[in-house]
């Protein structure tokens, strides 16, 4: 539990994003900013930065270069923009798995924590669970009585280690009691694809990835992972509703920069993406894609990934959870 107190109780260094300089925000940014992707171009959270990005190019009349820098867990994206000038004209968008991967991959090129300044949380996606169509399950419970008479012969695919694919379906070993085994892949695309040649059984994606093979019969809803009911699956009961009161999981992007920004390019970026986000039709683009639009403080983003961590971190610890 050393490492779960590590990361809990030391917090981000949040610089005062509310109080501004303006004559130093009227300055930034003075070339081009680099937006560094970890996921291949075409996934939800490419599409999304490609968006934003466009706006805030509109806006200030500089170019928003998003960079996909894939692999290594999300580690290969993440360790540029630690490592770039902390100028704000670097700056990255990452995943859940930015707060597991410490309490799981060893020897890290970056402090996950000291590292980086948060500066907005983008968007959550809730996750659905769904299945061969062929399969005879209906429902959570249904799945949770089959695992537990075929232990250990069940599988489930993930876009890739620690996504919250990966890490919905460990807290749901953990919670019920039962093994599905994880098989990894490099995205959801291929992960369908043996779901729906029964070489596995279950996988948690975005609502939108599946909604296609849902509405054809191809694929069953089994249950949502967020505390509330997805907007797109309105009738797809919840986990917790399901029988696991307090379960709650979900994909987060976020927007990092690295640490010791200034603090007025801070406080532009953290002003403007906010802006964007709230746009009516940014948001109704981002609802589509089945996230739900967010935005917040530095501050409060923080705060959000310190509670990750933390929860994350428990979880990887009871479970032992590897990269595989």
């Amino acid at each position: 539990m050393r490492m779960i107190a590590r990361f809990a109780g030391i917090g981000y260094l949040v610089l005062a994003a509310a109080l501004p300089s303006p004559a130093g925000a009227q300055q930034y940014p003075t070339r081009p900013i680099r937006w560094i992707v970890p996921v291949p171009p075409g996934a939800t959270t490419d599409i999304i930065s490609r968006l934003i990005g466009g706006k805030m190019s509109e806006a200030w009349g500089q170019q928003v270069v998003v960079d996909n820098r894939t692999g290594g867990a999300f580690v290969i994206g993440t360790d540029i923009v630690a490592k770039s000038n902390p100028d704000g004209h670097t700056i990255g968008i990452f995943l859940t798995p930015h707060a597991v991967n410490p309490f799981v991959l060893k020897n890290l090129p970056y402090d996950a924590v000291r590292d980086f300044q948060p500066i907005t949380l983008v968007a959550i996606v809730p996750g659905v669970m769904v299945t061969n169509a062929n399969l005879p399950v209906t429902s959570l419970r249904d799945v949770i009585e089959l695992a537990k008479a075929k232990p250990g012969q069940l599988n489930y695919g993930s876009p890739g280690p620690m996504t919250s694919g990966h890490l919905s379906m460990e807290l749901l070993n953990l919670t019920a009691g039962i093994k599905i085994l994880h098989v990894p892949y490099k995205g959801g695309a291929p992960a369908i694809i043996d779901l729906l040649g029964g070489q596995i059984q279950f996988v948690i994606l975005g609502p939108p990835t599946v909604m296609g093979h849902l509405k054809a019969g191809r694929l069953k809803a089994v249950a949502t992972t967020a505390a509330k009911r997805s907007p797109g699956l309105p009738n797809t009961p919840t986990f917790a509703e399901s029988g696991l009161p307090g379960y709650d999981t979900y994909e987060w992007y976020g927007l990092f920069a690295p640490a010791r920004i200034p603090r007025a390019a801070l406080a532009r970026l953290n002003g403007e993406v906010n802006r964007i986000i709230a746009l009516p039709d940014v948001r109704e683009r981002m609802l589509g894609l089945g996230a739900i639009p967010s935005g917040n403080s530095p501050e409060a983003f923080a705060a959000f990934v310190s509670g990750e961590m933390a929860r994350w971190g428990k979880v990887a610890q009871q479970v032992g959870l590897r990269p595989d």
